[in-house]
């Protein structure tokens, strides 16, 4: 690997230890304004954590071209063996099976064009039935209890895993345990450095992750034998030219599905409030025209928030960005967060606009194999929950100051204060 020098006026920014993402979020947008301007993508070492998560380090691309062309070309920059950044250890993809983020064509394809099939228009437009109810029997607690309390916990998470678990076909008595092993895993990319801390939540995960995939493979046999209109049934039915998923398949699908889907729609909602209250005019703008203005609202605090700031790649043959030649098997992180704030792309990109477009955002991913399967869910979770609040606690705002969620990968919160 030839890494780049290390340039002095970066010298404070460690992308590689934990210690970074402690920081608070404007610390680490400021920290990525000033790697853009650094020529040649930078190199970065890892804590190493044996056994569990350590690696050999990684270059980090953060302009927004830099990103995009990364992520439309899977035959340099590839998801194979993992999208993490250190690498899982190599046994855990025997037990939980390997996700298709971490696979590229053909096997992608191959899982893409059978799930894709519980994605059609018409489940997407049976769940909006469903998130409405959802959110409104939600919204009906939160009457019940009175002024006052944690967004996260009493509304976003509740919604976001309510609608997946809706949608996926999990029973009401299973909810608990998704909602649990989902903070569980967020957790674990935060960890504190230390052998010992990292051993116990590791094995916290993995009997976590693998009550989930338990859960579901059960589920499955059953929906084999007695089909419903949920997506487990659509997997576990679908025959795509005589592919099906097999159990390990499903078992890592759902669990994308759950982690994935549920922080994503959950963070987006709870920044999204946060948004709202600390910039009242745009709130104003939106609700004088809802129908209006959510579609490009949501896109803008998907922007601003970047839910998922992070993935990896693996390089594949010898390849050049920006001057800086990159070998077979160096490591790269993609970074989201600073792709979103690129100001050779966004105009005043520091600045909340609900009207901002065009919005070529990558809170998504970009154009590709491995765009957002559950994108166009995400965007209708937030229209109806946003909506539903709206229309019944008009004055619903978010107080007090909110606490970060100490995470390399995702930018959640861990508890937001609300009144209404």
């Amino acid at each position: 690997m030839t890494a780049a020098p290390v340039d002095r006026s970066i010298s404070d920014i460690d992308l590689g230890s934990l210690s970074f993402w402690a920081r608070p979020h404007e610390d680490r947008l400021a920290a990525f304004e000033r790697l853009r301007q650094i020529e040649k993508p930078m190199y970065f070492g890892e804590p190493r954590v044996p056994g569990l998560r350590s690696g050999k380090g990684f270059h980090a691309l953060v302009r927004h071209k830099e990103v995009t062309d990364a992520l439309r070309n899977p035959q340099v920059f590839s998801s194979y063996p993992s999208v993490s950044i250190p690498p899982p250890p190599r046994w855990a993809k025997y037990i939980f099976g390997n996700s298709m983020v971490n696979l590229d064509d053909p096997q992608h394809g191959r899982l893409r064009r059978i799930i894709a099939r519980a994605f059609t228009p018409r489940m997407l437009n049976k769940s909006e039935e469903d998130v409405t109810a959802n959110v409104n029997r939600i919204i009906d607690r939160v009457i019940e209890h009175g002024p006052g309390g944690d967004f996260i916990t009493m509304v976003a998470n509740p919604v976001a895993a309510g609608v997946i678990c809706d949608m996926v076909g999990v029973p009401e008595e299973h909810r608990k345990l998704v909602i649990d092993r989902v903070h569980t895993w967020a957790d674990y990319t935060g960890v504190r450095p230390g052998f010992l801390s990292s051993l116990r939540l590791a094995a916290k995960n993995t009997r976590g992750m693998l009550g989930l995939r338990s859960m579901v493979i059960e589920l499955g046999k059953e929906r084999r034998k007695s089909p419903k209109e949920d997506v487990i049934s659509s997997l576990v039915t679908a025959n795509i030219d005589g592919e099906k998923l097999t159990s390990m398949e499903l078992g890592a699908f759902f669990t994308l599905l759950v982690t994935a889907g549920i922080n994503t729609a959950s963070n987006g909602m709870a920044h999204g409030l946060r948004l709202l209250t600390e910039h009242p005019e745009q709130r104003e703008l939106l609700l004088s025209d809802f129908d209006r203005y959510m579609p490009t609202a949501i896109e803008e605090i998907i922007r601003y928030v970047t839910p998922g700031m992070r993935t990896g790649r693996t390089i594949t043959t010898e390849h050049e960005v920006n001057g800086q030649t990159f070998l077979p098997g160096d490591k790269v992180v993609l970074y989201f967060l600073s792709a979103n704030r690129d100001e050779t792309v966004f105009t005043d990109p520091d600045a909340f606009d609900i009207t901002r477009d065009p919005n070529p955002h990558v809170g998504f991913g970009a154009p590709g194999i491995h765009f957002c399967l559950g994108a166009n869910l995400v965007r209708k979770e937030m229209t109806v929950a946003f909506r539903e609040l709206f229309r019944r606690l008009p004055e619903i705002r978010a107080v007090g100051k909110p606490r970060q969620l100490r995470s390399n990968f995702e930018n959640g919160l861990t508890e937001l204060r609300f009144e209404f």
